[in-house]
């Protein structure tokens, strides 16, 4: 394989070694460095697949001073990798400012896909994945955690969360008091390791299972929740608000005001409204 000059954003295991591409080994063996979230960490990898390229660590407490190096030896014409710890950089990891940085000077950006906790546990969480929403990790102190919370507890989407093993209990608790003890969720521990294990349950029912098997609070964590309930549209309500602002106003001066006075969606007003409309010219 033979590569061309540019940054490219490669994928590695979030556990089990094997779960890398063979694409993604031939460019950590041939670019000219990698930038390494922990290179003690990442070693492991490289002795397993005979990767000897130099390394260099990249991370939130070096990130400006090591992306200005990077930077030069990109518009050198050299080959540059970044990996995180596991799975794919950038997702509640470093390496936002060297990707930014890069396309500022109009070097070329590549991705070499593979590993995502967040998208592998939303693949056996049995929760909707048509539309979902990734938050990473919520705010350490629970207060600011459950106002997080609060402002998505009426998120139609599937939300998923990173956690720290150590806040696990708490988190889930919080979830179970913003959202309710019946909210269907979904515990993804330590995936593709030894000890995974993937609970299914309500969010009060994962409380009372962490709570007691000390073992659900170790490893990497990703909790996914159902979301809420989509609530239908009194259609009638909608109407008798519309109809009178309607007769007396346009239709863009209507909808405004039948949006303020019911709450409810743009969109939703904006098409009864038409509905209205049409059915007073087809009388």
């Amino acid at each position: 394989m033979s590569i061309t000059a540019g940054l490219y954003i490669v994928s590695t295991p979030i556990g089990n070694l094997a779960d890398i591409s063979e694409r993604a080994i031939a460019v950590l063996r041939e670019v000219d460095i990698i930038a390494a979230e922990d290179t003690r960490h990442s070693r492991v990898l490289f002795n397993r697949y005979t990767i000897s390229t130099p390394c260099i660590s990249l991370h939130d407490h070096n990130e400006e001073r090591v992306v200005s190096t990077l930077v030069q030896r990109l518009q050198a014409g050299e080959a540059v990798a970044l990996i995180s710890d596991a799975g794919t950089p950038l997702i509640s990891d470093p390496g936002y400012r060297l990707v930014k940085a890069a396309h500022q000077m109009s070097v070329n950006v590549i991705p070499v896909p593979g590993a995502s906790a967040l998208i592998a546990a939303l693949s056996v969480s049995g929760l909707p994945s048509d539309r979902f929403s990734f938050e990473g990790f919520l705010p350490a102190k629970s207060t600011n955690r459950r106002q997080a919370l609060d402002l998505l507890k009426a998120d139609t989407r599937t939300l998923i969360f990173y956690e720290s093993p150590h806040r696990i209990l708490e988190s889930l608790q919080d979830m179970a008091s913003i959202f309710g003890q019946d909210r269907r969720a979904v515990l993804a521990r330590e995936l593709t390791k030894l000890y995974e294990t993937i609970l299914r349950d309500t969010l009060g029912g994962l409380c009372e299972q962490v709570q007691q098997d000390v073992n659900q609070q170790k490893g990497e964590m990703v909790v996914l929740i159902d979301g809420a309930e989509v609530q239908p549209v009194d259609t009638t309500a909608v109407q008798q608000v519309l109809r009178p602002l309607l007769a007396a106003l346009p239709l863009k001066q209507a909808v405004a005001l039948a949006v303020q006075i019911s709450g409810e969606k743009k969109n939703i007003i904006y098409e009864q409204a038409l509905a209205i409309k049409d059915e007073d010219d087809g009388r």
